[in-house]
């Protein structure tokens, strides 16, 4: 008898705790087992599914998992499944064969997540473990996302992140079904993406807080995303959050002859970009070089906290203001942003944008509401397509508890497990024309106060299961996922996710 059919206890059990919940999920008797004899069927489109599977895999169990016609663990891409969209996947186990089905590659690339949670949680593992039975429960599932877009803002800008921790923070999502890594690369603390015409902008912008990427880095990094089923999308501070940009190269500001630091403080700092030509030049050359390391539709050039203080007293910027028939100074921000906004439309791609009122920005943007969920559905109904980040549930620089042993966070508020949860980027109270121009969710990262990747990590989990709950499946059922996270937990400690230490206000974690 092969490891494949030897007899398993027919009762079905407790359902598998799987993070986010899949939409339907039906558990029948037996398991199957991979062993040294598992193979592939993989047919024509599902190479990079079966290589990812591969990947996952094999550092804990060893196994190689090759490709072979009769291979019982079969990839099947198939266009004709309309129902499952983009993203969305079949997965049937039985006793002796497992079938995984999609649409679009995407779809594969999730289902490949599901069965790794479906295993046991050692098979997460970055090193050999031995005498494990590496069998999952046989189960019928039906998945697709509610939203498309399902993300995580990291701040490289403010305390620099190494690439080694993008490649596992890219994976940890993965794991999650969130499918947007969106790289806040520039801020006034600091400018981390080389662009070739202008060297000092990491040369000096790049100092204070760490470092900068190389072109490769990034462009492996894009890379590493892709195959996981991550779109990596890039975030250029513009015409405000540029002091580190204004240290490197001064005459792109309204005072050329100043010299300046890169800001060593936190908050909102008055020094924005000049709005004279060499100054949108300045910025379409980096954008350009932008899109030619991040192939996304997407590209976010930030927008918000841009004080107009030092155009109302550039007699430069209120003669541009005037020669454009503009009503002022103030009016330049609009202005700007239409300029950038329309030299990436031409590219053929989408301008993403922060909005502080739903109605600030040019409507080629898409818009990301932060400071009200109520400018969300402003912005839908002028016709953005919105996706939600309100501060209030998706920023996760906030504190998780009012626990005095919490390492310190942004001032002003606790973000807890259940508020993140409650996030409810559609609701029901919008008219269905707004709700459907909602693309979907993000969480936010700052790191002001998160100088280490695993104060970083400490921060996003569990926060980042319960968005993933709430941006894939929808399901509102906290004890129900409570009851899967205790089970979840296991799976982050094997990968080595900071564990928060149990508070009984907050039920965020678990002994």
């Amino acid at each position: 008898m092969t490891a494949h059919t030897r007899p398993h206890p027919a009762h079905a059990g407790p359902l598998p705790a799987i993070v986010p919940r899949p939409q339907r999920l039906r558990q029948l008797p037996g398991r199957f087992t991979f062993d040294d004899t598992t193979a592939l069927r993989v047919p024509p489109g599902t190479g990079h599914a079966a290589a990812l599977l591969r990947e996952l895999l094999a550092p804990a169990t060893g196994l190689p998992l090759p490709a072979h016609p009769d291979g019982r663990v079969v990839l099947a891409l198939d266009p004709a499944l309309t129902g499952l969209g983009t993203e969305g996947y079949g997965l049937t186990v039985g006793p002796d064969a497992v079938l995984l089905r999609a649409a679009r590659p995407e779809g594969l690339l999730h289902g490949v997540q599901t069965l790794r949670q479906l295993l046991p949680p050692d098979v997460l593992s970055d090193t050999p473990v031995r005498g494990t039975d590496w069998s999952v429960p046989c189960v019928q599932i039906t998945d697709t996302p509610r939203f498309a877009w399902r993300g995580a803002m990291l701040d490289t800008a403010r305390h620099f992140q190494p690439i080694a921790f993008l490649h596992r923070y890219v994976d940890l999502l993965a794991l999650h079904k969130l499918n947007v890594l969106h790289l806040h690369l520039t801020d006034d603390q600091g400018w981390r993406m080389p662009v070739a015409a202008y060297p000092e902008l990491t040369g000096t912008g790049g100092i204070p807080h760490g470092g900068a990427y190389t072109r490769k880095e990034l462009v492996g990094l894009v890379a590493h995303a892709a195959a996981r089923g991550v779109t990596v999308v890039p975030e250029i501070e513009m015409p405000g959050h540029v002091r580190a940009a204004l240290a490197a190269y001064p005459h792109l500001g309204n005072n050329p002859g100043r010299r300046l630091g890169v800001w060593r403080q936190w908050g909102v700092c008055e020094t924005v970009l000049g709005v004279h030509d060499e100054v949108l030049d300045f910025c379409r050359t980096v954008l350009d070089e932008v899109m030619d390391t991040f192939p996304g539709r997407h590209v976010h050039i930030g927008g918000e906290e841009c004080p107009t203080t030092e155009w109302e007293r550039s007699p430069a910027a209120v003669r541009r203001a005037a020669e454009e028939g503009l009503d002022g100074p103030k009016a330049l921000h609009g202005w700007f942003m239409h300029r950038i906004g329309a030299h990436l439309t031409a590219a053929g791609r989408t301008p993403l944008g922060w909005t502080e009122t739903g109605d600030d920005l040019p409507d080629c943007f898409t818009v990301l509401p932060w400071r009200d969920a109520a400018h969300g559905l402003a912005a839908a109904r002028r016709g953005h397509d919105v996706i939600m980040a309100p501060y209030r549930s998706t920023y996760l620089d906030y504190p998780q508890s009012d626990d005095p042993a919490e390492p310190p966070g942004q001032p002003g508020g606790i973000v807890d497990l259940r508020t993140v949860y409650a996030t409810e980027p559609a609701p029901d109270d919008w008219e269905p024309e707004a709700a459907a121009r909602v693309l979907g969710t993000q969480a936010q990262l700052w790191t002001e106060y998160v100088p280490t990747p695993a104060h970083a990590e400490y921060l996003s989990f569990p926060r980042l299961c319960a968005l993933a709950e709430t941006a894939w499946s929808g399901h509102r059922d906290w004890p129900g996922f409570q009851e899967r996270l205790h089970h979840h937990r296991i799976r982050l400690d094997t990968l080595g996710v900071p564990r928060r230490p149990p508070t009984s206000a907050s039920g965020e974690e678990t002994p």
